[in-house]
C-alpha cells in the first residue's frame, strides 16, 4: 500500500521545472539585482509622468505656434527656454500656459521668462 500512497502524492504534487543556471542570481549579485530593480521602477515612474504630461505640453506647443507664429520645433525650443529661464519644469510651464488661455494668471517667473523668450 505504501507504493499507492507515494504514487498518489506524486500525482497531486506538480513537478517544478528546474531553474536554468543562467537565470539563477548568485548570492553576491543579489544587491546589484535589487539596485537594478529600483532603477527600473524609477524609470517606469518617469516614463509614466512623461506620458501623462505629453498632452498638456502638446497643447502649449500648439498655443505658441499660433501666437508666435512658429514651427513645432521652434515652439518646443521656446518651451524649453521658458522652462530654463524660469527654473520651472517644462510640464508645469506648459500647464500654466494652457491655464492662462482659460483666464488664469501664470506665475510671475513664467510670465517674465515668456516675455524674454518671445522678445
Amino acid at each position: 500500500m505504501a507504493s499507492s500512497t507515494s504514487s498518489a502524492t506524486q500525482q497531486r504534487t506538480p513537478a517544478v521545472p528546474p531553474v536554468p543556471e543562467a537565470a539563477a542570481i548568485p548570492i553576491g549579485d543579489s544587491r546589484s539585482a535589487v539596485g537594478e530593480v529600483g532603477a527600473l521602477r524609477a524609470e517606469i515612474t518617469q516614463l509614466r509622468e512623461a506620458m501623462d504630461s505629453r498632452a498638456v505640453i502638446d497643447q502649449a506647443r500648439g498655443m505658441l505656434m499660433a501666437l508666435a507664429p512658429c514651427s513645432s520645433e521652434a515652439a518646443w525650443d521656446l518651451l524649453v527656454e521658458i522652462s530654463q529661464r524660469s527654473n520651472v519644469k517644462l510640464r508645469d510651464v506648459s500647464a500654466a500656459l494652457v491655464a492662462s488661455a482659460a483666464g488664469e494668471p501664470s506665475p510671475p517667473e513664467i510670465q517674465k521668462a515668456c516675455r524674454r523668450a518671445l522678445a
